[in-house]
């Protein structure tokens, strides 16, 4: 591969605080961390897809499933320095952090991210948001929301529900975060470098720490609103909404 390619990475740990083996998750009989990665595989943009983790658990699924895996450290405090971990030892200009916990995110729209990075190529770090469908959503703490200024880069990441109108009525253009990046190597590298920010711990949002440091975060649509699993309840949504696909795709191939 040539070092403008880009290279999507799935890291995965097992130590979950609010869902232990996350990755593991069998969602309809399929691991979480293998259905992430089937949706990255089918991503146009991407030269390589990698699972990165530190355990051989999670390993061994991965690569069952045929994936390529790279082992890193235990010691990463987040998925982005797992991920930096892996640029370092690979040479292509834009990497994507595609996180384990989207097992349903549309190839697509992963598509659309690495072409905004590749068609501008000043811009050091990109993500997706999707519209916020109801109310209950936007007061959701677990629910990231974004909003952006006139060029479509990020101003603030939040839990609390922004843009909050002084009425409290819900804004119909309120945005949620997908928790997927695009970067550009070098500022990835050095992002991975710089100390978490205060409103990166206040909120718990890695992005913040790139906003507190001057960087632009461009906010690519994406077309498909996609499930994350953070919780129990989340894993049993997943379910539920895998075997509603899976019962719609056999529907179309009859």
């Amino acid at each position: 591969m040539n070092g403008h390619e880009v290279v999507a990475v799935i890291p995965a740990r097992y130590g979950s605080t609010r869902l232990p083996g996350k990755p593991l998750a069998a969602i309809d009989g399929i691991p979480m961390v293998v259905r992430v990665w089937r949706q990255a595989i089918g991503a146009r943009q991407f030269a390589r897809v990698l699972v990165a983790t530190d355990d051989q658990r999670i390993a061994a699924a991965a690569r069952q499933a045929g994936a390529e895996v790279a082992m890193t450290s235990a010691r990463h405090p987040s998925g982005t320095d797992r991920v930096a971990e892996v640029a370092r030892s690979i040479e292509s200009e834009v990497f994507v952090n595609v996180q384990g916990d989207l097992p349903f995110i549309a190839s697509e729209d992963l598509d659309a991210l690495a072409a905004a990075m590749r068609a501008e190529r000043g811009l050091e770090m990109a993500t997706l948001a999707t519209p916020i469908a109801s109310p209950e959503e936007w007061r959701n703490p677990n629910v990231v929301k974004v909003v952006c200024d006139l060029s479509g880069n990020a101003l603030y990441f939040s839990r609390s529900p922004i843009p909050c109108p002084r009425d409290g009525a819900f804004p119909a253009d309120a945005l949620r975060h997908i928790g997927v990046y695009a970067f550009r190597r070098d500022f990835l590298l050095r992002f991975a470098e710089l100390k978490p920010g205060r409103l990166e711990q206040v909120e718990k949002l890695e992005q913040l720490r790139a906003l507190e440091n001057g960087c632009r975060i461009r906010v690519i649509a994406a077309g498909t609103a996609s499930l994350e699993v953070d919780t129990q309840e989340d894993l049993a949504r997943a379910v539920t909404f895998a075997r509603g696909y899976g019962a719609a795709q056999t529907g179309e191939n009859q």
